[in-house]
């Protein structure tokens, strides 16, 4: 039931197709996706990597954007070379506090390189959830120090309830289109992570 999400207006997803030690995305140059990589992940992804970005809005900024729904939002991408493959795959979490609801929410889902209709040739990670459930582009701030979210929506549910019924949305309102956030050490990003294993791995890097 694997339905990769298409990508908001603001970019345009290309099918990935395989490439020896990178997943290579058809139409995408491979030195430019290749660079993207290097400067999300700090270096050349590996057999795996990650990157998290954080922010957590203060009551200044809360009360300039009365109708942000969002209080505070985390991003973990990870870049995987599994064993029985060649090819990296991409995927992300996304952790969330509401403004004005109590609890935890997340949502996750896998990614691919995209080219941003907006400029014509940035590279981006258009991100979606499983099932219809919308997603995220990725892009980077020049200098590499933040992660630029956009979305139109996405589907959340609650921390470690992905398989409830309370299934819901986050959808872009005037305030709720466009998150920065500041690049961080991985354990920052640790509560995404349920797998031991990989939350160890995240821990070491």
């Amino acid at each position: 039931m694997k339905s990769l999400w298409i990508a908001p207006l603001t970019a345009i997803v290309v099918a990935a197709s395989a490439g020896a030690g990178h997943a290579r995305d058809d139409g995408i140059d491979k030195a430019s996706a290749d660079a993207f990589d290097a400067r999300m992940f700090a270096g050349p992804p590996g057999n795996k990597a990650y990157a998290c970005f954080v922010r957590r809005y203060d009551a200044g900024h809360l009360a300039q954007h009365p109708r942000q729904k969002v209080s505070a939002i985390k991003l973990l991408v990870s870049a995987e070379i599994p064993p029985d493959q060649e090819t990296t795959n991409y995927s992300f979490r996304l952790g969330f506090k509401y403004r004005h609801r109590p609890g935890d929410f997340d949502s996750s889902g896998d990614c691919g390189h995209v080219v941003a209709e907006d400029t014509g040739k940035e590279i981006r990670l258009g991100c979606g959830v499983d099932c219809d459930g919308g997603g995220i582009d990725v892009a980077l701030s020049k200098d590499d120090k933040l992660a630029i979210i956009r979305l139109e929506r996405i589907t959340v549910w609650q921390r470690h309830k992905p398989d409830d019924d309370g299934t819901d949305a986050l959808n872009a309102g005037a305030d709720d289109k466009m998150f920065r956030l500041d690049r961080a050490d991985a354990g920052e990003c640790a509560e995404l992570v349920s797998d031991r294993k990989e939350l160890a791995a995240l821990r070491h890097k």
